[in-house]
Formats: C-alpha cells, sequence, structure tokens
C-alpha cells in the first residue's frame, strides 16, 4: 500500500531519533557490524526512499557521480538491484569487468581501486565463492580507498556495499527482514516468531553460506525464535553461529540447531528452506583453487553431488508446509530455487509451494533496491533527516 506524506514525515521524525554519526563515510560489511539505531535506520531510509518514489517525488541528491559494481559472481536480482538503487539516488553505474581490464595484465587491487574511484560515490561487490577470500578483497578495496583520498588522489572517498561476500549477505537480509516487518505488520510484531532457516536439496554444488548466515545474523536481533536445521556435516561458521546465539540472548528470543526439517518447520511462522555446500567443503574448495589443482576440483564436485543425493528428502513440502504455525508459514528465497519438477528433477521446493508463494517473493526481492540505496544515502550525507525533509518539502516530479 503506497505510504502518505504523513506517513513518510512520521519515518523522517524516527530517523531523527536514531544514532547514524558512524555511518557518515563508512562502509557497510556485516549486518552485526552495525548497531540497533544504524540498521533501524537503514529499514527508515530505505520506506522513506520508497514511499517518495511511489509517490512520483524524485530522490536525486547526486547531480553526477559513479557508482561501481564488481561482480565477481553471477546474479540478477542484486545486480540490478544496485544499478536501480544509484539512479533512485541519480548515480551512474559502470561495471567493471575484470576480463577486459588491465587486472587481467596483473594490476593490483589497490591500484584498481584508486583508478576506477576518481568521480565514484559507491563501490559496489559480490565476491563469493571462495571462503576467505570474499571480504578480504572488499576490505582491501575499503583500504585502498581510504588512502588514496588521505593521500589526496581522490576528490571524495567512495564508500564500499558488501553485495555478498563468503560471509554475510547483508543487502539481502536486510530486505528479506523489511519484507517480514512489512509482512507481519511492523517490527514490534516479530517478537516470538519462530524463522526456520533450513538447508534444502539442490542437484548443484558449492552454493555460498552467506544467505543462512546473515539470517540467522540479523533475524536473531528481533526477538524471534531462529532455528538453522541442516544434515550433519552440512556445517556453517561457527563465529556466525555465536553471534546469533548472542543475538537471541539480548534480544529476548533464541537461537538452535537441530539436524531434521521437520523440526524445524513445526509450528513456524517463516521458513526459509536453502542449500548450501558445508563449510569444510568450501574450505578445501579454496585451498584446491589457491594451490591450482584445478582437476582435483572436479572430484570434490563429484563427492559433494554424492553425498547432496543422500538428502534428497530435505525439500520443502506441501505436507511440510501443512505442519506449520496454523498451516500458513510465510516461504522465503533469496532466489533463483531449485524448483522440483520445473528447474530440475528434484529440488529444494515442490512447484506447488513456490508457484503459491510466488507474488511474495516478488514482493521480497522488490525491497533490495531500496535498502541498498538507503545503505549508500546514510553513508554519504551527514544529515540524512534534513535532506529528506528538503526532498519532501521541494517535492519535485520524478516524472514530469
Amino acid at each position: 500500500m503506497k505510504k502518505t506524506t504523513s506517513e513518510i514525515k512520521a519515518l523522517i521524525e524516527s530517523l531523527k531519533k536514531l544514532d547514524t554519526k558512524n555511518m557518515y563515510l563508512n562502509d557497510f560489511f556485516h549486518t552485526w557490524k552495525e548497531s540497533d539505531d544504524e540498521i533501524a535506520a537503514v529499514f527508515a531510509v530505505a520506506e522513506i526512499l520508497r514511499g517518495m518514489r511511489e509517490n512520483n517525488i524524485s530522490t536525486k541528491v547526486f547531480d553526477s557521480g559513479l557508482g561501481i559494481s564488481i561482480f565477481r559472481d553471477n546474479s540478477t536480482r542484486t545486480r540490478f538491484s544496485f544499478a536501480s538503487a544509484c539512479n533512485l539516488l541519480g548515480l551512474e553505474v559502470q561495471d567493471l569487468d575484470e576480463k577486459v581490464s588491465q587486472i587481467a595484465h596483473g594490476e593490483t587491487v589497490r591500484e584498481t581501486a584508486n583508478m576506477v574511484s576518481f568521480m565514484a560515490d559507491v563501490i559496489g561487490i559480490r565476491d563469493d565463492m571462495y571462503i576467505g577470500k570474499g571480504y578480504t578483497y572488499m576490505k582491501t578495496v575499503a583500504d585502498s580507498v581510504e588512502e588514496g583520498y588521505k593521500d589526496g588522489v581522490l576528490e571524495q572517498r567512495p564508500t564500499l556495499v558488501n553485495l555478498q561476500c563468503d560471509i554475510d549477505h547483508p543487502t539481502q537480509a536486510m530486505a528479506d527482514l523489511l519484507h517480514v516487518i512489512n509482512y507481519f505488520g511492523g517490527v514490534e510484531n516479530l517478537k516470538g516468531k519462530k524463522i526456520a532457516m533450513t538447508w534444502a536439496y539442490s542437484p548443484s554444488y558449492g552454493k555460498p553460506l552467506s544467505v543462512p548466515q546473515g539470517i540467522i545474523g540479523l533475524f536473531s536481533r528481533f526477538g524471534m525464535d531462529v532455528v538453522l536445521a541442516h544434515p550433519e556435516g552440512y556445517e556453517i561458521m561457527k563465529d556466525v553461529e555465536d553471534v546469533a546465539e548472542k543475538n537471541a540472548k539480548a534480544s529476548g528470543g533464541s537461537f538452535k540447531v537441530v539436524n531434521t526439517m521437520e523440526e524445524a518447520f513445526k509450528d513456524a511462522d517463516i521458513v526459509y528452506p536453502k542449500s548450501w555446500a558445508p563449510y569444510a567443503v568450501m574450505e578445501e574448495r579454496t585451498k584446491l583453487v589457491e594451490e591450482g589443482r584445478f582437476d582435483e576440483l572436479k572430484d570434490l564436485e563429484k563427492r559433494c553431488l554424492e553425498n547432496n543425493a543422500r538428502f534428497k528428502n530435505w525439500t520443502c513440502t506441501e505436507e511440510l508446509m501443512k505442519t506449520t504455525k496454523d498451516g500458513k508459514a510465510l516461504y522465503m528465497h533469496c532466489l533463483p530455487a531449485d524448483i522440483s519438477g520445473l528447474s530440475c528433477k528434484e529440488g529444494e521446493v515442490e512447484q506447488s509451494v513456490f508457484d503459491r508463494y510466488l507474488v511474495p517473493l516478488y514482493k521480497e526481492a522488490s525491497y533490495k533496491p531500496y535498502i541498498i540505496a538507503a545503505m549508500i544515502f546514510l553513508a554519504k550525507f551527514e544529515n540524512p533527516s534534513a535532506l529528506l525533509e528538503k526532498l519532501l518539502e521541494e517535492a519535485k516530479p520524478r516524472v514530469k
């Protein structure tokens, strides 16, 4: 439902009460590194920007400037969400294709970061395939542009937004949670809700850990009962489990790990069946690539697929959905899902379940451009509420 001007004003007033000073000229790496106020501010600004666009109010706060996108893995939703977010604020997007850049000729990360940043206001990076590599690469880029700015090479310091690394997928997790907040009618209604973040069978291997880690690392901050379910041997990073445990205790919720999909789904308000590769496998794959043992990657893939096949019963079925709260749990997925009988023979979810939740899934994805835009906005403007008030007061039409 489209927000009224008075509702947008109320959101701006709520934003004024939040401490966002540490977000200014800073980066967004992992949700658990942000304060409660900073997380709330991202949600508030995302809702304000969406409300303004719905009311045909321009939110272009940049007259020029670049948003640099670096995708080291395939992407549809996140790639277009980043482009949409930059455009919403008035920035033009330029993709860095490493295959046709000087990186292919040995250019260093530090050099590249400065060379692409002369008129850049934000750099969005997706690098999620190798444990210990993605976040490290992002941090190197961030440190490089910080150094370039301090040395006077860059006129402004581009902020870095993590569009998915090997540890967290903050834009996805925050878009997912904003969807849940709206679905249940407010953040105050999340306390006590059960979410089942479960592994599900896939006929492919090597899916990143960052989505399940992002979900448990964020949803556990809101007093929810977070259940992580996976077969034995499909563990995620222990450090992130520790984050979820700590968050749950602080928020009055709970966090536990179970080894059956049935236990996770029972009386759940939200289910999120999603495949991922075991942490140990991701570590092994990274080591093989580092050492150039590419022939052994095929053996690793074969072993993993054979192991996955042992758990084909880990799939979201109509029967399992009936065991959720009143048989009406919200089904979620970051997309694309492995849909049994449609995109694959056997996969993460039955087609009838997926089709029934198609509209909610699209709505879930629709929050991501606004979440990314909010992250950029809060990093680039020292007094975000004042600027948003000005935009609302001027009410320049987006479509003339």
